[in-house]
């Protein structure tokens, strides 16, 4: 189970060359977001206190790190499943930490959520596509798949 499992989560499977732009627009989100997180302190030690984080310093610069890695391997479309897991559970941790909470927050709401969420609402749906269809044939996998 865990080896099909692992089998899918490397394979290629052929799919239209513009995946590349869904693989562009995610990876350099995610890449450029974890830069800020060791670059502007409001971005990331501040603010991951702020969300009420433990150790803010070690979990930023860690969701940082993550980030860049998984944002780079992304735009070079090796491993674009595996790298996209990781990417959605941080996501779907900003969601919960970020965005849920202003529903109940005075003079916010749910249209002040949805407005503010509309990015990360848009890379969770281009992660969870990247797991399912993988990073097409623009992509370093499908490169790799040709050689095996």
């Amino acid at each position: 189970m865990m080896t099909a499992i692992l089998q899918f989560l490397v394979s290629h499977k052929d799919g239209p060359g513009s995946i590349l732009l869904v693989r562009i627009a995610t990876g350099l989100i995610f890449l450029t977001q974890g830069i800020l997180k060791y670059v502007d302190p409001n971005m990331g030690v501040i603010r991951f206190t702020r969300i009420g984080f433990p150790h803010p310093y070690f979990t930023a610069h860690f969701v940082g790190a993550f980030e860049v890695l998984c944002g780079l391997l992304l735009l070079l479309g090796l491993w674009t499943r595996l790298v996209s897991i990781p990417l959605l559970i941080v996501i779907t941790t900003a969601i919960a930490t970020t965005k849920v909470p202003e529903l109940f927050r005075a003079n916010q709401g749910f249209w002040y959520m949805v407005s503010d969420a509309r990015t990360d609402f848009a890379m969770f749906c281009c992660l969870v596509f990247l797991i399912l269809v993988g990073g097409g044939n623009w992509a370093l996998d499908a490169t790799l798949a040709k050689y095996r």
